[in-house]
């Protein structure tokens, strides 16, 4: 690896965390769902209650990566855990250890923590994430199914 160090995201970072995002949203064909702005991003993770954390992976002083994450509950458990939303890494650094280093960064904090679960999701055509995350002890939960609502269906049914 290069001189490559991992650190917590700033105030200061938001714009870089921002395109980073944007950078992900294109790789997972997801760009037409970006409609947040980097105030949203700035009052989310470092406003009066931050809805998560950022690790940034930095290549000799370049930010080329982050792991955004939030902490989780396990009614079974009766612990706290960790959900990585997202870890990415820009395409041309791509294949130097950075997203297991990201990925083992998180997996740290999730032990000091003493978290029950580090759980992640990963898109059905993602071969190459879903051949990693098997490689590292990944277990792919296949009977769980992922149910979501957005704002405009949850506030609707709030009110129903």
């Amino acid at each position: 690896m290069a001189d490559f160090v991992i650190r917590p995201a700033t105030p200061d970072d938001v714009a870089i965390v921002f395109d980073l995002i944007g950078q992900l949203a294109e790789y997972e064909r997801l760009s037409h769902l970006v409609v947040g702005n980097e105030t949203m991003l700035r009052d989310a993770l470092f406003g009066e209650h931050p809805a998560g954390e950022v690790m940034l992976g930095i290549e000799d002083g370049r930010p080329v990566g982050f792991a955004l994450y939030y902490t989780t509950f396990s009614t079974f458990l009766c612990r706290a855990g960790i959900h990585l939303e997202d870890i990415f890494v820009m395409k041309q650094k791509r294949g130097r250890g950075y997203g297991k280093a990201l990925l083992k960064h998180v997996a740290d904090i999730a032990t000091q923590r003493g978290c029950g679960r580090l759980e992640w999701t990963v898109l059905d055509w993602n071969e190459p994430s879903i051949a990693f995350y098997d490689s590292i002890g990944g277990v792919s939960m296949k009977e769980w199914i992922l149910y979501r609502m957005t704002h405009d269906r949850f506030s609707v049914f709030a009110q129903s």
